[in-house]
C-alpha cells in the first residue's frame, strides 16, 4: 500500500514540475518583440514602348509531303533574304527563324490523304520604322503576330527612379504608423525590394492588319508600358 501511494505522489510531483517548466520562460529564448508592423508599398513609372516583335508565318497543304515541305522552305528562304537585308546589330533589327512543322492529314477512315505544314519567322528590335516597312514588303509570308513592349535597356534606365519612389513610400508609411501608435520612430527589421519586368507585351489588334495592302508598311502604334517596384517588409516601432 505504501509503495503504491509513493508512486502516485511521485507521479503527481512530476506532472506539476512539467507544468511549471512549460509555463516558465525558457532561458536564452527571446520573446517576440512588440510593436512590429508588416507593410508594403509600390511605385510605377510609365515608359514608352520601344521594342517591336513581328512574327511572319505561312501554311501550305498538298498531297505530297516533299512538295509541301519544299514550298514552305521556299517561302521561308525568300522572307529571310528580305529580312537579312535590313538586319542591324545592337538590337535595332534582329532576325530569328521560327518554327517549322509538317503533319499528315487523315480522311474519315484514318488513311493519310494529304499533308499540311507551317513555318514562321520572327523580326524584332528597336527600329520600328524599318521593321514596319519590312512587314509591308514580305510577299511569301503574312504577319501572324505583332507585339510592343519596353526593352530591357529602357527598363534599366528607370529602375533606380522607381525603386527610390517605392522605398520613400515605404518609409513614409512606417513613419505614419509609428505616429499613429504613439511611437517616436521606427527601425527597419527586414525588407525585400523587387522590380517587375513591366507590363506584358501589348498585342496589336490583328483584325486591323487586313486593311493594309501587302505593299503598305505596317501601321505603328507602340503606346506605353510600365515599370513597377515593390517594397515589402517589417519595421520595429520604438
Amino acid at each position: 500500500m505504501t509503495y503504491s501511494m509513493n508512486k502516485k505522489v511521485l507521479a503527481l510531483v512530476a506532472a506539476c514540475l512539467v507544468s511549471t517548466l512549460s509555463s516558465a520562460q525558457v532561458p536564452g529564448v527571446a520573446k517576440e518583440p512588440e510593436g512590429v508592423v508588416s507593410l508594403g508599398s509600390s511605385a510605377t513609372v510609365q515608359v514608352p514602348n520601344d521594342w517591336i516583335v513581328v512574327e511572319f508565318s505561312t501554311s501550305k497543304e498538298g498531297t505530297d509531303a516533299n512538295a509541301v515541305q519544299a514550298a514552305l522552305k521556299e517561302a521561308l528562304a525568300a522572307a529571310l533574304a528580305q529580312a537579312r537585308q535590313v538586319a542591324k546589330p545592337d538590337g535595332h533589327v534582329e532576325v530569328q527563324g521560327g518554327g517549322f512543322s509538317l503533319q499528315p492529314r487523315f480522311n474519315a477512315k484514318g488513311v493519310v490523304n494529304g499533308w499540311a505544314g507551317t513555318t514562321s519567322l520572327v523580326v524584332q528590335g528597336r527600329d520600328m520604322v524599318t521593321i514596319a516597312d519590312l512587314a509591308g514588303r514580305v510577299q511569301t509570308m503574312t504577319v501572324g503576330g505583332l507585339e510592343y513592349s519596353v526593352s530591357r535597356e529602357a527598363r534599366e534606365k528607370v529602375e533606380g527612379e522607381v525603386t527610390a519612389q517605392a522605398i520613400a513610400r515605404f518609409r513614409a508609411k512606417a513613419a505614419d504608423y509609428a505616429k499613429a501608435f504613439g511611437y517616436a520612430g521606427f527601425a527597419i527589421r527586414e525588407v525585400n525590394v523587387n522590380v517587375d519586368n513591366g507590363q506584358p507585351p501589348r498585342p496589336y489588334a490583328m483584325k486591323s492588319l487586313s486593311v493594309a495592302r501587302a505593299s503598305d508598311a505596317l501601321p505603328v502604334e507602340a503606346g506605353a508600358g510600365a515599370v513597377t517596384a515593390n517594397v515589402n517588409g517589417s519595421v520595429q516601432l520604438r
